[in-house]
């Protein structure tokens, strides 16, 4: 029983603690339950206007507040994204290398921490000194989310 196409990697960390899963029958669900028990609380966003709230467009956990959108004319993977202050309700994989369009940075995929849909990543370092106003923030892909309406 392996993980759908498009789920977290095996090897994850949520805040600061890092956790692996296994795909193997009762090890796996052992090891979910250490995971979920390792995990923070979701972060439930409040706001006047329910359409100033960005959500997981998979399963509409909350993830940012449109205060939080630095820039709408960032690159994903797939397409359009947004350069994000602070993303909550996410979990990041271990940081890499990267060559992206704007150069060499050390980044760490995210995920949504509810239902592990890819979401993009977070910038850990840059190595050009004009891009180091990126650290510390979040590309999310367009995609990815939906601003939330209130309705169900």
């Amino acid at each position: 029983r392996g993980s759908p196409p498009g789920h977290c990697p095996p090897q994850m960390r949520a805040s600061d603690s890092s956790f692996t899963t296994s795909s193997r029958g009762s090890s796996r669900d052992a090891s979910l339950r250490n995971t979920l028990a390792g995990v923070q609380p979701l972060v439930f966003l409040s706001s006047s206007r329910v359409d100033d709230i960005y959500s997981c467009s998979t399963c509409r956990t909350h993830l940012a507040h449109a205060d939080a959108v630095i820039s709408k004319s960032f690159t994903g993977r797939h397409g359009r994204a947004y350069l994000l202050a602070e993303c909550v309700n996410t979990m990041t994989g271990p940081p890499e290398e990267r060559t992206l369009l704007t150069g060499l940075h050390t980044v760490a995929d995210t995920f949504c921490s509810t239902c592990r849909t890819p979401l993009g990543w977070k910038y850990e370092s840059a190595h050009e000194a004009s891009q180091r106003y990126k650290v510390g923030k979040f590309i999310v892909e367009k995609a990815r989310m939906v601003q939330d309406t209130g309705w169900r």
